[in-house]
């Protein structure tokens, strides 16, 4: 029974890709390169060429103090501190100075020769 079904069922047409479009093919864009500067790949296995030079300041021991200060900065990018504290951690202007210098002598104590 089952071969019956098969035989009577038409083959389904392939389907078409699409034409490539207009334009210049890949073959068609190759340039002749001159052969004095010719690209050979590198070979780095033992008796090849030498390595090319690696950044390896990530794996260098820095000294403490140095170390330090690259924590505390990070940790300061990293924590949000309040305001109160962090009032002190920046210096104030010209101008700022003289408003908090004119503010800290009104509010300074008497001298002796003012007391008298």
């Amino acid at each position: 029974m089952p071969k019956k079904e098969l035989q009577g069922k038409k083959a389904q047409p392939k389907k078409r890709v699409p034409a490539a479009p207009l334009g210049p093919t890949p073959s068609s864009l190759k340039v002749k390169k001159s052969t004095v500067f010719e690209k050979r790949p590198r070979n780095y296995r033992i008796g090849g060429d030498i390595q090319p030079k690696t950044d390896l300041t990530r794996f260098v021991k820095w000294p403490q103090y140095i170390r330090l200060q690259r924590q505390k900065r990070i940790l300061l990018q990293r924590i949000k501190v309040p305001p109160s504290i962090a009032q002190f951690q920046h210096t104030c202007d010209k101008t700022q100075f003289t408003q908090l210098a004119r503010l800290c002598k009104k509010l300074a104590p008497e001298t002796k020769a003012a007391k008298k």
